[in-house]
């Protein structure tokens, strides 16, 4: 194991730019939102390198100059907008504490190897902060719409109180709206009805169809699994305007010769169409769980006298299992958040909950569509955590990973 670097004190000609740098990040936010960027990053920036300045040359005291950057930064809150921003940026003042001492102390350097240059210091944490800034960039949309979900006021922008993190700016009537609303409910009660049976139809016939091209003996894989897949690769207009025109005469055949209601057909003909979008996913997952799965284990059960039935759900199912819940979870979140499809193939009756939100932006600018997105966005995150960790316990049953 490589031994630590010796930790030095850094010059302050290195020390005070690179904090200067980092408060004026900060002066850009709230520069922004008082109506001068460049002046918040000005003052941000000589604020901070005035600190750092402060604690290493007149305080000369870690622990002291931590209490009075934390007191300091929340008294400054405090007078400005009271106990929410207090708290605030008491949190903030305890970072800018840390990254000064950080600097000065050359703590940064204690983890890496002795003989790295200065140049390569630089690229190591540059190379990271490159990536946190597409990181940023590419989650902005979910980073503004979170906090707009809580605004007071009837706007689709931030209020000058919210910049402020006034208490009052802030408000859950939003959320009460989509709660008590009668259309949005209907639409929410839609899409849970719509979303599980379709994510049903997907498992079964993806893990199916999986399982078939698995095959040694199958023929034509590559042409098969090209089809089953197309609905995922061609544009999705033009897979619901196809769908418009044979789910109609579907619909017709099913309220005409079988009897059945138009909203129970329409019903029907939502949940076969999101349930083509959902079956690529469900293949792909699942035979790429596939590709590592011991076919001598089949084998051997056959040869023990086990049908094909028994050899499936006994052998294979349970190892496959994380790639066919993860699969469904594609295929539930493809149809909870479809909105093309079901405005071709559905009526006003199996109105979904993204559509109830795509006539919110066109008819009426609804705010509760931000608390609702940010519902949709909170329950996404979920999902695709449980898809990751089943993801790395299908590594370990296959021994891809250290258990």
């Amino acid at each position: 194991m490589a031994a630590l670097t010796p930790i030095s004190r850094k010059p302050l000609s290195f020390v005070l730019p690179t904090a200067a740098a980092a408060g004026g990040g900060f002066g850009l936010f709230l520069g922004t939102g008082n109506g001068s960027g460049l002046i918040g990053v000005l003052l941000g920036a000589a604020v901070i390198a005035a600190i750092a300045y402060g604690f290493i040359v007149v305080i000369k005291n870690e622990g002291l100059a931590k209490w009075i950057s934390i007191v300091g930064f929340a008294f400054v809150g405090y007078i400005y907008s009271g106990v929410a921003l207090a708290i605030t940026a008491g949190l903030i003042g305890m970072f800018y504490h840390w990254l000064i001492y950080w600097l000065y102390e050359g703590r940064y350097r204690a983890k890496l190897l002795p003989y790295l240059t200065p140049g390569q210091v630089a690229w190591h944490y540059g190379f990271r902060c490159i990536a946190g800034v597409i990181f940023i960039f590419l989650i902005t949309p979910i980073l503004v719409i979170i906090p707009l979900s809580f605004n007071a006021q009837d706007f689709f922008t931030y209020t000058p109180g919210m910049l402020r993190l006034d208490p009052d700016a802030y408000s859950l009537k939003h959320y009460q709206d989509f709660f008590t609303n009668n259309e949005w409910q209907r639409s929410m009660k839609n899409s849970l009805i719509i979303a599980p049976f379709a994510t049903i139809i997907s498992v079964s016939l993806g893990t199916l169809a999986a399982v078939g091209l698995s095959q040694s003996h199958m023929p034509f894989k590559g042409t098969i699994m090209a089809i089953l897949i197309s609905p995922m690769i061609v544009p999705l207009i033009i897979s619901a305007t196809g769908m418009f025109f044979f789910y109609s005469d579907l619909g017709n055949f099913m309220e005409n010769t079988l009897g059945m209601s138009k909203n129970f057909a329409g019903y029907i003909k939502v949940i076969l169409a999101h349930a083509v979008l959902g079956i690529p996913f469900v293949i792909i997952t699942v035979t790429a769980t596939l590709v590592g799965f011991d076919q001598s284990l089949t084998r051997a059960a056959a040869n023990m006298g086990a049908g094909p039935l028994t050899t499936f759900f006994r052998i294979q199912m349970p190892l496959i299992l994380p790639g066919v819940i993860s699969g469904g979870l594609f295929a539930f979140i493809t149809s909870f958040d479809e909105v093309v499809v079901v405005l071709f193939v559905g009526s006003a009756g199996q109105k979904t909950l993204p559509w109830q939100m795509f006539t919110g932006l066109r008819e009426q600018i609804s705010p509760t569509i931000l608390a609702v997105a940010t519902i949709l966005v909170v329950v996404s995150i979920c999902l695709l955590t449980v898809v990751e960790l089943l993801r790395r316990r299908s590594e370990r049953l296959r021994g891809m990973s250290p258990a």
